[in-house]
């Protein structure tokens, strides 16, 4: 008999499988010191990399001067450390940008001040001097002096809503490049740089808000309101960019003169250590070629100093990881085939290459400019495995970390020492302390209550397993099992999987599986006699640029034919009912559920797509495009889709999407259930009132999760 607890779906949605984390951490420039908000978000403590011990208290909201706060959200350190931004009454906007109000905070005099009483501010950024702070406000510039008694200017004008914005990217900017900030100080703090965006031309979508629940918003309480926002589709137009710079003591504003295309991106703007130079990152709409120029504010000149170009696309998180030095800059590229880094001199001439072999460099922790270190993340061991790693200056490459498994790192400052966060498929992080020759100084988190509840609740370990396709692509996956199992039976099984261009679901992590949390969902419906398999098909990351990006112009075909060949393996397995195997995903996992159940070979008896796109004419510009081209330019990638396909669709379908998600448009479930019902489909969908693309709060996720449950048991047992 099985004596284990039993998983509820308040459990999986809840804190009962949460992980203890070291978070927060926020190494300080050049020591060994970090600061961390402490957890009643009342005080912010520094402590030391070395042995973990609280140091001092940089600030305590009942110790100030001036201004009273009750708690606190954030902090921004000024660049000398005098003075800290507090942020407070936070209001998300999208995935990455919010307004707050901020104080400034004098950590020698303890007072507390408004930065401005104008309104919340978004991306206040500190001079390098650290006596001038930028912020935007209702898409303009603003520029607050500490030294004239915080006395603010605002810099641009023509700001506007759904028109001009300057210093912030637009949604669309935002979303597909990572960033929420398009602004930087000269290293002599007399120069300010920005992105401007003039998005009038760009298409409107339009998004229907109700009353609802868990919020409330009374205001819609009889008639619903609308938001829209600009939102630019496959092919259509984009907000046109250009770079600009304002002189603080004379107040001139000068448009810098950078190559760039009509219709081209400016995805970063990066201050140097040089007075005379910034580096503005520039990419053609293919996003087949990346330059990076070094522009002169004052003269508004540029030169060129790093071309990248590709025959498909260069990879996005590429440009995350760039980082610009003192003396140079470190570029990842795939340019070989796998990515690596790359370190160029400051005016653009090859130095040398950091990493060399079959495999991808993953993230960029740090470059240690006196040793010349490049500390890194590398798939070196496996494409499901992750290792910190050092290449020292003469080329030697050095493993910092032990345990097979994931991996990351954060450094300190002095790059003396680091917090490495250690998991694995069936282990709960574990938080260390290391040198940084990765020797272990102490372990802050070992994680051992949640590896006794997880025994409690009877988790099954997740198996790793490949095998090879019909077509002879290798491919790999991991399978929970039921507790108790018995491979004499024949169980029904639901497949997992996300399959977008660079992902891994498949890694040896304990974020593995589908809702996070060690795959508690996983392990609930594997309590419900299911197997859980998830495979990660071509198009994913870990395995090279090859593997990777052969899915470009053609997304959606070969990630479905190899989640339908995963389907055909496991319905050889003895163990497997080979009619009832089921099929879901959430967002390009959902969109390639559809994409599945319609490829023509029925062997899936239902599935469940999450907030799936369904055309790629419905999703952004930057996005689509990197793997698409425009809809004028592949007319036959583009019509290969689950709209196209709906007569195709075979097995039991279950939709659901959030009324308010301003990534995958509601117009793409709702245009798909318009074919469906034309070809005469049967099919059940599930709105949520109000809900973005991650279609939570309030008991949003709990009934989510309990209508996938219930669709596999209706449809597979």
């Amino acid at each position: 008999m099985n004596a284990n607890k039993i998983i509820t779906l308040k459990d999986v949605t809840g804190n009962t499988f949460s992980p203890e984390y070291v978070t927060g951490v926020n190494p300080l420039p050049g020591t060994d010191q970090y600061a961390n908000i402490s957890e009643n978000k009342k005080q912010i403590l520094t402590y030391s990399f070395k042995n973990g011990k609280q140091t001092g208290v940089m600030f305590d909201v009942n110790n100030t001067q001036g201004e009273k706060i009750k708690d606190f959200d954030g902090y921004i350190l000024s660049p000398d450390s005098k003075y800290l931004l507090i942020q407070t009454d936070t209001r998300k906007i999208y995935r990455r940008s919010f307004t707050a109000v901020y104080y400034i905070y004098n950590v020698a005099t303890r007072k507390l001040e408004k930065l401005s009483d104008g309104g919340p501010q978004q991306i206040p950024t500190w001079s390098p001097d650290g006596q001038q702070i930028a912020f935007v406000r209702d898409n303009n510039i603003f520029l607050v002096k500490l030294l004239y008694g915080n006395a603010e200017s605002q810099i641009t004008k023509d700001g506007k809503f759904n028109e001009i914005i300057n210093g912030v990217p637009d949604w669309v900017n935002e979303e597909e490049f990572s960033t929420n900030k398009s602004l930087c100080f000269t290293a002599d703090s007399k120069m300010l740089c920005w992105v401007k965006y003039d998005e009038s031309r760009v298409k409107q979508y339009p998004l229907e808000l109700y009353k609802g629940e868990a919020p409330s918003l009374d205001r819609n309480s009889v008639y619903p309101s609308i938001y829209s926002y600009k939102y630019p589709k496959a092919g259509e137009d984009n907000s046109i960019v250009s770079v600009w710079s304002y002189n603080i003591s004379s107040h001139k504003t000068n448009k810098l003169q950078v190559p760039l295309n009509p219709d081209g991106y400016i995805p970063r703007i990066k201050p140097t250590t040089e007075a005379e130079k910034i580096i503005v990152f520039t990419m053609n709409r293919h996003q087949d070629e990346l330059n990076l120029y070094s522009v002169n504010p004052r003269t508004t000149t540029s030169q060129l100093l790093i071309k990248e170009k590709t025959d498909k696309y260069v990879k996005e998180e590429a440009m995350e990881d760039i980082i610009i030095g003192k003396n140079s800059i470190i570029f990842p590229s795939d340019r070989d085939g796998y990515m690596h880094l790359y370190q160029y001199s400051m005016n653009g001439s090859l130095l040398r290459k950091i990493g060399n072999g079959n495999y991808d460099i993953t993230s960029v922790y740090g470059f240690d400019e006196s040793s010349g270190d490049v500390y890194y993340q590398a798939a070196a061991l496996n494409p499901h495995d992750r290792q910190i790693y050092v290449s020292k200056k003469n080329g030697k490459i050095e493993r910092l970390t032990d345990a097979a498994g994931y991996n990351s790192a954060i450094f300190s400052g002095d790059y003396k020492y680091f917090l490495n966060t250690w998991g694995n498929y069936n282990t709960p992080y574990v938080f260390t302390i290391r040198n940084n020759d990765g020797r272990i100084i102490s372990t802050p988190v070992t994680n051992s209550g949640l590896k006794e509840k997880i025994k409690e609740y009877g988790f099954t370990p997740r198996e790793e397993f490949s095998f090879t396709t019909s077509e002879g692509v290798k491919l790999d996956g991991w399978m929970v099992k039921p507790a108790n199992f018995d491979k004499s039976k024949k169980y029904p099984v639901i497949m997992f999987q996300y399959s977008g261009p660079g992902s891994q679901q498949v890694l040896n992590s304990w974020s593995a599986g589908s809702m996070g949390n060690g795959g508690a969902f996983d392990q609930y419906l594997a309590q419900q006699g299911f197997i859980i398999v998830c495979v990660d098909g071509r198009g994913t990351g870990g395995r090279g640029s090859d593997f990777e990006k052969c899915t470009y112009l053609k997304i959606g075909e070969l990630e479905s034919k190899d989640q339908v060949e995963t389907a055909l393996w496991l319905g050889k397995q003895e163990y497997v009912d080979k009619n009832k195997i089921g099929i879901w995903g959430w967002s390009f996992g959902g969109f390639n559920t559809l994409m599945s159940m319609s490829e023509g070979t029925p062997v899936f008896a239902a599935g469940v797509a999450v907030a799936p796109p369904t055309n790629w004419h419905f999703y952004d510009t930057i996005y689509t495009e990197r793997y698409m081209r425009t809809p004028k330019e592949n007319a036959q990638g583009y019509a290969t889709n689950p709209i196209e396909r709906a007569n195709n669709l075979h097995g039991a379908l279950l939709i659901c999407h959030g009324l308010a998600d301003d990534n995958v448009h509601p117009q793409n479930t709702i245009e798909y259930s318009e074919a469906l019902v034309q070809v005469d489909k049967d099919f059940k969908e599930n709105f949520y009132t109000n809900r973005n693309h991650g279609i939570s709060g309030g008991n949003t996720r709990t009934h989510l999760l309990r209508q996938i449950t219930n669709w596999f048991t209706e449809h597979l047992k």
